[in-house]
């Protein structure tokens, strides 16, 4: 059985929900992490995966300069810097600095990994499409990286940021 209901209640039964950690370079050369739900794989061949931006974040004109970034997937022990990433902008505070998360040089990107995450992607950005109140960035991914240390991967389990660490068997 179905019951029609007004949108805002209805979307909260999406959760849990995967989150990621988009980064780039910004002009002034300082990394800009935001943390994000809405992402997804499009293509294997090659591989692509998109992800949405508000239109009045700072990492919105970030990403359209730089047109390149790293996709991290959080580890459920970064549930302070993801948050932290989610929160604050990157105009008025260094997200990286102020976290102490460690990172590392990317391979093939102007732009950092996170080192205990789970998995990270480095991406060369190939379009993007307005949708609302948000834009989808399509970044084709040219090296990925995997941490077979870390623990299970950070997701959002409800609204306003509530994290939690689900271990799914990667066999």
């Amino acid at each position: 059985m179905q019951v029609e209901s007004p949108f805002k209640e209805a979307i909260i039964r999406k959760y849990p929900e995967q989150v990621v950690i988009v980064l780039a370079r910004d002009r002034s050369g300082r990394i800009n992490p935001i943390t994000l739900g809405w992402t997804m794989l499009t293509s294997n061949v090659p591989p692509m995966m998109a992800f949405s931006v508000g239109i009045r974040r700072y990492s919105l004109e970030v990403l359209r300069a730089a047109k390149e970034c790293v996709i991290a997937f959080p580890s459920e022990l970064q549930t302070q810097e993801t948050l932290l990433f989610g929160t604050k902008s990157g105009r008025d505070t260094d997200k990286i600095n102020d976290s102490g998360i460690s990172v590392i040089q990317a391979k093939q990107v102007d732009c950092v990994l996170i080192k205990d995450a789970v998995a990270n992607f480095e991406c060369r950005l190939t379009g993007e499409f307005p949708t609302g109140d948000h834009v989808i960035f399509f970044g084709e991914i040219i090296v990925a990286h995997v941490n077979p240390h870390a623990p299970g991967r950070l997701y959002t389990v409800g609204k306003g940021y509530k994290m939690s660490g689900i271990t799914v068997n990667q066999k």
